[in-house]
């Protein structure tokens, strides 16, 4: 080693001696470890239990973040794939016979095989012992007879399995089924086509990897896989089947196998990496959706990372938690953008019928790592194209072309409501009603909160949850409706927005706690009971919110049915004389309403318990009584929780069909967000997490959608609008941060037409100070 050998970490070894290191798997990522292990003086011994030229796929595409680190490694290694690679910068996408191209990408590839051949060459020009066609020792044995064991045996670890129970591994299969096959020709540029067939959608991702070759992997769902009849043909005929399916992107050439078969990804997350001395990585520790890049550079970068961890590390536990922490969070990412990216191929037929250049956009955006920001840097010329497909006015004659108007600042219609941008400030409870004194009234407090963030440039501020009754509070800080007081503090709150912040919408939105009321306000314990004057709980079913600590609501009779519906059309009378411009209907989060939908938390027998179509019928009742006392000309939107994220809890399916019934009564738009419906529901949190079921939805249904749930960049805004996931996008926590956020996202892109008017008083502002010396 560079800086001296480290200390092994086991009792009695020598700390001067190198390691004694057992790989296990002889792909890539094994390879490379054992390579730069080796490098560093240890003595390292490689298990492979196939000959060295069996290998499985064809082409790997490495990043050129990757390439930086081998290269900063091993310079040999890096020269020779140098020599081998091919590369390109287009992407093409196949849209129902249009070819539609975006560049500025760069991709680098070369063979499989040929990698091996490199890796093989270094192993043993650095002393590596490669024990080809030998299965590996039992996993006890290694790390019994060596100070570290890298276990790099692919996502059916064997290594791994071993001690399942301490690694703490998850596996969770796609829908989708597909298979790795070449053709002998290399594609131009990496290629995404669609096939439409009478079986259902297929689609077909292709690239080169050498002068002569390409890789061509075909997918499609599980279902169209069957009913295709794929399941009973072999690898020629799954080959020429495919090639006949995809004849004109494949120019009437054959493809050809290697062992190909149809596959389900499988997506790897292991709680731990490490037990004693050894260590999971590359597949064995977790996959990422081959639609994002390659599993190989996941292996690869792994093996950097350890090799760097063993160098700068005192002994080999301290070396294992380094690498862990180290790249955990980079591989976090990764398989969070690879789920999104493999969802969106799952639910690829959902938008074949989008035109082909917001299709590709969607395609390119699909995971959020392309975003349009980066691919109006990528490619300028495809994204203006696809903004004056969605409606926004070219640039200033004699303007910069970056001077258009971004995607965020078109104005939409709902109803009689013409909104100027496309930025809603979510539903926020603050909690601080008639400070707190169980009144529901709101105060100062509520005309400066939300007074700031219209006069920050949001086409429409949205209320908290506003209560229809003094019961159906969460918590004695919430505001109300049910009283005439109320309705003239809503007034003046109206007032002032529409006065002091011309052309901004302000909405109510409008709901019942249910079985998550008399509670805390949040910040003394959320969602924990009262310790005093609590008041009586009802739902759709008497379970309580938390067995054990929250109290148990009384189950609806028909006579809390009516009291109810009544409550919500004489809060929305009420709503409609404050002077408020949309109201929402807050079917979500497990509160009154959302109780009655999802089939976790309404047990009931009667006529609105049971089928969707039954537990749909309150929610329905109590916006048919709303809609028909609400003013003609102002829209009404519905928010619902599109998944509860729990097993048994409300399926996509689901959601779209209760988006559907909601848009049959008059919903002019559907605000999607997800969960809170039960204690212990396990979200997938993440950047925008919640839009893909708005994105679902929208593409299902057709109607308008307002995003929810972690969005906080302009960037993502416009790049969700432009690929048609959504057409208004709410954010909570960014206005909370910066009330001026719209503005300032103005500012940000130069962007100084009427969808973001700062305010006279705020002129002297609109442009961002100079800081330091600058």
């Amino acid at each position: 080693m560079s800086t001296g050998p480290m200390s092994t970490g086991r009792e009695g070894a020598d700390p001067r001696v190198a390691l004694r290191v057992a790989v296990v798997g002889g792909g890539p990522g094994g390879l490379y470890a054992a390579a730069l292990l080796a490098r560093q003086g240890h003595a390292v011994d490689v298990w492979e239990k196939n000959a060295p030229d069996d290998t499985f796929g064809f082409g790997v595409v490495l990043s050129d973040e990757t390439l930086g680190g081998i290269e900063a490694a091993d310079a040999v290694v890096y020269a020779a794939l140098g020599a081998e690679f091919v590369r390109w910068d287009d992407i093409d996408i196949v849209h129902r016979g249009r070819l539609l191209t975006s560049g500025g990408h760069g991709f680098a590839a070369l063979g499989r095989r040929r990698l091996l051949e490199i890796l093989h060459e270094r192993c043993a020009g650095l002393g590596v012992r490669l024990h080809f066609r030998t299965p590996a020792p039992e996993p006890q044995a290694l790390a019994a007879s060596y100070d570290l064991v890298v276990a790099a045996d692919g996502v059916h670890s064997r290594t791994r399995e071993a001690a399942a129970e301490h690694y703490g591994p998850t596996l969770t299969g796609g829908r989708c089924r597909y298979i790795w096959l070449a053709a002998d020709f290399p594609f131009e540029a990496f290629r995404f086509e669609i096939a439409e067939t009478e079986h259902g959608v297929m689609q077909l991702h292709a690239y080169p990897y050498s002068a002569d070759s390409s890789t061509v992997i075909v997918e499609m769902r599980e279902e169209v896989w069957r009913v295709a009849g794929f399941d009973l043909c072999d690898e020629a005929e799954s080959a020429a089947r495919c090639a006949k399916i995809f004849g004109e992107a494949l120019r009437g050439r054959p493809l050809r196998g290697n062992g190909s078969a149809w596959t389900q990804f499988r997506t790897v997350v292991n709680a731990r990496w490490s037990h004693g001395n050894t260590v999971l990585i590359g597949d064995a520790a977790h996959t990422a959706h081959f639609s994002i890049g390659s599993g190989t550079k996941l292996a690869v970068e792994d093996a950097l990372a350890l090799a760097r961890a063993v160098e700068s590390e005192p002994d080999v536990p301290a070396a294992l938690a380094a690498y862990e922490a180290a790249r955990r969070p980079a591989v976090a990412s990764t398989q969070r953008a690879a789920a999104a990216s493999m969802r969106w191929f799952e639910e690829l037929a959902g938008y074949v019928d989008q035109p082909a250049r917001q299709f590709a956009f969607n395609l390119l955006t699909r995971s959020l790592r392309v975003t349009h920001g980066n691919l109006r840097l990528r490619d300028p010329r495809f994204t203006r194209a696809v903004e004056r497909d969605f409606g926004c006015p070219e640039a200033p004659e004699g303007g910069p072309d970056e001077a258009g108007t971004p995607p965020m600042f078109t104005p939409f219609t709902l109803r009689g409501l013409t909104l100027r941008n496309r930025v809603v400030v979510s539903p926020m409870d603050m909690y601080s009603a008639g400070g707190g004194d169980g009144d529901g009234m709101p105060g100062d407090f509520h005309l400066v909160h939300l007074g700031a963030r219209a006069l920050g440039g949001a086409a429409l501020v949205m209320t908290e949850m506003v209560c229809v009754s003094p019961e159906g509070r969460i918590t004695p800080g919430c505001t109300g409706l049910y009283t005439a007081g109320q309705a003239a503090a809503w007034a003046r709150i109206a007032d002032f927005v529409h006065t002091s912040a011309p052309g901004t919408a302000l909405g109510v939105q409008l709901g019942h706690s249910g079985r998550k009321g008399s509670t805390r306000v949040m910040w003394e314990g959320m969602d924990a009971p009262l310790p005093e004057g609590n008041w009586p709980l009802m739902a759709a079913s008497a379970l309580p919110y938390r067995p054990g600590v929250s109290a148990v609501p009384r189950a609806m009779d028909a006579a809390d049915l009516a009291a109810v519906r009544s409550d919500f059309a004489a809060a929305a009378v009420r709503a409609a004389g404050s002077g408020f411009d949309l109201l929402e209907l807050h079917c979500a989060h497990g509160y009154l309403l959302s109780g009655f939908l999802s089939p976790l938390t309404n047990h009931r027998t009667d006529a609105y318990g049971g089928s969707l179509e039954n537990r749909l019928r309150f929610p329905l009742e109590v916006f048919d009584a709303v809609r028909a006392v609400w003013p003609a000309d102002r829209p009404m939107t519905v928010r619902l929780s599109a998944t509860d994220w729990a097993p048994g809890g409300t399926s996509p399916e689901e959601a779209v069909a209760v988006a559907s019934a909601f848009a049959a009564h008059g919903a002019d738009a559907i605000d999607v967000s997800t969960g809170q419906v039960v204690a212990e529901e396990t979200p997938e949190y993440g950047r925008a997490y919640q839009t893909p079921y708005a994105d679902r939805i929208r593409n299902a249904l057709d109607v308008p959608v307002i995003a929810v749930g972690a969005i906080s960049s302009w960037d993502d805004v416009n790049s969700l609008l432009l690929a048609g996931r959504a057409d208004l996008c709410a954010l909570g926590r960014p206005h909370l941060y910066d009330p001026h956020w719209t503005l300032h996202a103005a500012a940000d892109q130069s962007y100084t037409g009427p969808a973001a008017p700062w305010p006279a008083p705020y002129l002297a502002g609109s442009r961002k100070p100079p800081t330091g010396r600058g």
